[in-house]
C-alpha cells in the first residue's frame, strides 16, 4: 500500500497548531510556510509549501477549525473539531476528529479520530483512522491505520517518535526547534523515517504567524 503509507494524513502545521490554535478563546487564523513539507514522517512536498487555516474555540475547551495547504498535486484541505482540557493536577486531556480531504490526483480522503494526554513536558497521543483508498486501483484499495506518539518539549525543543499499525507500518522520529521573531514563528526540524515510510532524513525550514480575528 505505497500510497497509503506515503500519504498517510498530512498536516505539519496543523499538527503543530491544533493545540496553540485551540488555547485561544475566539476566532483566528493562521498562515505558514515550511521548506520541505513532512507529516508524520511521510513527505507531501518535494518544494515550500504555503498554508492558511481559521479556527474557534470556546472558553468550555471546544474547538473547531479548517486548515489548507500545498500538496505535491492539488491541495490538501483538513476539517477538525475537538474538546481539551487541563486539569488541575496540571494534567491536559484532548479527543479530537479530523478529515482530510484533497484536489487533484495526490491522494483519496482520511477520517480520522484521535485522544491524547500530557503532563509535565510528555505527551502520548493515539490516532485511529480510515483512508478510502484510490477507485480502480487494486493495489490502493481502502484500509484502517492506527498510529502511537510519544512527544516530549522543553524550552522550544521538541522530540517525536511515532509507530503505524494495522494497515500501515513504519516508525519515524522528529526532533524540532521553534521561537517567536518579530511577531512570526520560526521553525527549523529534522525529520527521520524508517524503511517502511519514506526511509530517508530530510531538514525542514518553518515560518507562519496566528492572527486573532
Amino acid at each position: 500500500m505505497k500510497t497509503f503509507k506515503r500519504a498517510a494524513i498530512a498536516a505539519t502545521i496543523l499538527t503543530a497548531t491544533l493545540a496553540s490554535q485551540s488555547a485561544i478563546a475566539g476566532w483566528s487564523a493562521n498562515i505558514g510556510l515550511v521548506s520541505d513539507y513532512h507529516f508524520r514522517g511521510i513527505q507531501q512536498t518535494e518544494s515550500a509549501s504555503t498554508s492558511a487555516g481559521v479556527d474557534y474555540a470556546a472558553d468550555s475547551g471546544f474547538y473547531v477549525g479548517a486548515w489548507t495547504a500545498e500538496v505535491e498535486d492539488g491541495l490538501e484541505v483538513d476539517l477538525y473539531g475537538g474538546y481539551g482540557v487541563e486539569l488541575e493536577s496540571g494534567l491536559t486531556l484532548d479527543a479530537n476528529f479530523v478529515s482530510y480531504q484533497y484536489t487533484g490526483d495526490f491522494d483519496s480522503a482520511y477520517n480520522e479520530i484521535g485522544v491524547s494526554a500530557g503532563y509535565g513536558l510528555f505527551s502520548v497521543g493515539y490516532i485511529q483512522g480510515k483512508w478510502d483508498g484510490v477507485v480502480g486501483n487494486e493495489n490502493a484499495t481502502e484500509g484502517d491505520y492506527s498510529l502511537i506518539t510519544l512527544s516530549v518539549e522543553k524550552d522550544g525543543w521538541s522530540a517525536t517518535i511515532g509507530s503505524y499499525g494495522k494497515d500501515s507500518e513504519g516508525e519515524y522520529g522528529e526532533i524540532a526547534y521553534g521561537t517567536e521573531i518579530g511577531g512570526f514563528d520560526v521553525g527549523v526540524g529534522l525529520v527521520i523515517s524508517g524503511s517502511d515510510l519514506d526511509d530517508s532524513e530530510s531538514l525542514y525550514f518553518s515560518l507562519s504567524k496566528s492572527f486573532e480575528l
